[in-house]
């Protein structure tokens, strides 16, 4: 059986959602993420996916750049690995976003707001819960938003999916939006089916993003740059696990060494002898005066 495609891999998530004849999947993915008044009709695509570029420029910025009808830019990136300081990464990707509609001789008042969208495959934002975070230029006190033109989007698949072993029914409880079910599908897709898509997952867009995905073509170039940008995936979520797992075993550990040392502390209220509590919690009689003096 042939192994699925992920469309976390930039790549394939390019191959998706940035090409001319799935613009209804890119729409359908931007009208999840944005508000009401940024939504669209329809986009123009402005760095469409082109297999007859790879060998030259080897697509290392796999971003998505749209205009809608009303002239805003839209910027979407799935990001495969932490880089440091992605804050100002994104915030560069928005600025060029932002100037590169300004032509010679045109005024300021031709340019239109901008949003950047950032999915993410790993935590960057670990203080904040909500895997879906919306930045604006506030004013500090008042919170009035001047700065209209700018925002900035950052969706953290790793905070709406991110155990392997989870089934349809774990995932489907999660689903109560469009950008849920789009997270869904790029986190899980392979627990979705054509033939056994649950009713909240059950969506026409979704089902051609499937479709899409199921009969999807590499040319050796393009396999060659997937498979290792899977292997950074890879590399991160086996990274993140084991550091899970050994702050578990820390924790497992750091709670057994505190009922030692209360069943010494309570021992030693008891009155036992030094020997005695040293027979049952294993530490010398010298760790125990230790503890006895401290």
């Amino acid at each position: 059986m042939t192994e699925r495609i992920s469309p976390r891999i930039d790549i394939a998530f390019k191959k998706i959602f940035g090409v001319e004849e799935n613009k209804d999947l890119l729409i359908s993915l931007i009208n999840s993420i944005v508000s009401n008044e940024d939504q669209v009709a329809d986009v123009t695509l402005l760095n469409p996916y082109n297999p007859k570029n790879f060998k030259s420029d080897k697509l290392s910025i796999l971003d998505i750049k749209a205009k809608g009808t009303d002239g805003k830019r839209f910027n979407i990136e799935i990001q495969i690995s932490d880089e440091a300081d992605y804050d100002k990464r994104a915030l560069y990707y928005w600025a060029k976003l932002y100037t590169e509609q300004l032509r010679v001789s045109q005024g300021y008042s031709s340019l239109s707001k901008a949003i950047g969208i950032h999915i993410l495959n790993f935590t960057s934002i670990p203080e904040v819960k909500n895997y879906h975070n919306v930045f604006h230029v506030t004013e500090k006190d008042s919170g009035t938003a001047y700065f209209k033109d700018l925002e900035l989007h950052t969706i953290e698949l790793n905070k709406f999916s991110s155990n392997g072993n989870e089934e349809l029914s774990d995932l489907v409880v999660k689903v109560k939006s469009s950008l849920d079910m789009w997270s869904a599908f790029l986190t899980r897709n392979d627990l979705l089916r054509l033939d056994n898509l649950p009713k909240e997952l059950n969506n026409p867009t979704l089902k051609k993003a499937i479709s899409v995905l199921e009969v999807m073509n590499f040319s050796d170039e393009e396999r060659n740059s997937y498979e290792d940008h899977l292997k950074w995936l890879m590399i991160e979520a086996s990274t993140v696990k084991k550091a899970e797992e050994k702050a578990e075993a820390r924790g497992k550990a750091e709670g057994k060494a505190e009922e030692k040392m209360a069943l010494v502390r309570n021992s030693l209220k008891a009155g036992l002898p030094l020997e005695t509590i040293s027979s049952i919690t294993g530490l010398s009689v010298k760790e125990i005066e230790k503890l006895k003096s401290s």
